[in-house]
């Protein structure tokens, strides 16, 4: 979630924003490069990967947008702080995604039908898919860490990904011109590449919904966490319990805790707060919990007015 990674990783732990910045010079280029090679080799795998470039472009700057806008600190109208804009700029990009694969699948099923008299220059083709190729790995191998922790990363990770397999099936497309001459392979690994997009996608996208509509991260069990709060000394019940995440990697927890009488004389309710939220951190990786501590026998003004 931190915007600042650990050092002793190289250039790999630079801050998200850094690495995102020289993912989108280096896609940049390779776009450049793709959409020469398109107009003077013909090929429509290429000119197709070099729109997915320009899409991730246009991503990968909505993504240092939100990424800086995530990075302004909270205030008393947005108390969370704005790290919830890295969701918006991965809906963003999922939301491109999807349009850039209906097109592509619509050019190429077009050149299916209606091959004409298109000749691909495969040489040139496999030369520049071939320096996608590289270039898409280096970026894949620059957001391999920040990924794991950022969905607005993770969004731009996926699509590099997209990018390096697509780089390999026009490669392959490229290989058959040149040995067999038949240029419906090029209109093919177009398809190839727009079937591609789709599941990267509709995956990002289930992401962001679950992050928005505020369910429980992705494998953190409710249960466990109540369990772990229960083997507290003092503590006799958990209630109330909710679990959601502002952003990928930022869970967030409240819950009720009931407790002996004896727990809330003097300073042991502090000490216990401290040993719950630790545990928290070090279980859980939450880093933002509220823990409300209650007395045995006592009723929620929720409970009461329902009563």
């Amino acid at each position: 979630m931190h915007d600042h990674a650990p050092g002793g990783e190289g250039i790999r732990g630079a801050s998200n924003r850094r690495l995102l910045a020289i993912s989108l010079a280096i896609t940049s280029l390779v776009m450049v490069v793709q959409v020469v090679g398109a107009i003077l080799s013909g090929s429509l795998a290429l000119l197709a990967d070099a729109a997915h470039m320009l899409t991730d472009v246009a991503a990968l700057i909505i993504a240092l947008i939100a990424s800086a806008v995530a990075a302004r600190p909270a205030n008393e109208r947005s108390t969370f702080g704005y790290r919830r804009a890295e969701v918006f700029g991965a809906l963003a990009n999922g939301v491109i995604l999807i349009v850039l694969s209906i097109g592509v699948a619509w050019e190429a099923v077009r050149r299916l039908i209606e091959p004409g008299e298109t000749e691909v220059a495969g040489g040139l083709m496999l030369v520049v898919a071939t320096v996608g190729l590289v270039a898409n790995g280096v970026a894949m191998w620059l957001l391999g860490r920040a990924q794991r922790t950022s969905i607005n990363a993770r969004g731009a990770y996926l699509e590099v990904l997209g990018d390096l397999i697509g780089s390999a099936a026009v490669i392959v497309a490229a290989i058959l011109i040149l040995t067999t001459g038949w240029m419906p392979a090029d209109a093919l690994a177009s398809l190839f590449i727009a079937a591609m997009i789709v599941p990267r996608a509709i995956g990002l996208l289930r992401e962001v919904a679950s992050v928005l509509s505020e369910a429980a991260p992705k494998g953190m069990q409710v249960a466990d966490i109540r369990d772990h709060l229960l083997g507290a000394a003092g503590v006799r019940d958990v209630h109330d319990v909710h679990v959601w995440q502002l952003t990928r990697g930022a869970p967030v927890f409240s819950a009720h805790v009931v407790v002996d009488e004896a727990v809330l004389i003097g300073d042991r309710a502090g000490r216990l707060l401290v040993e719950l939220q630790g545990c928290l951190a070090d279980h859980f990786d939450v880093e933002h919990s509220t823990i409300q501590l209650e007395p045995a026998g006592h009723s929620d003004r929720d409970e009461a007015l329902h009563a």
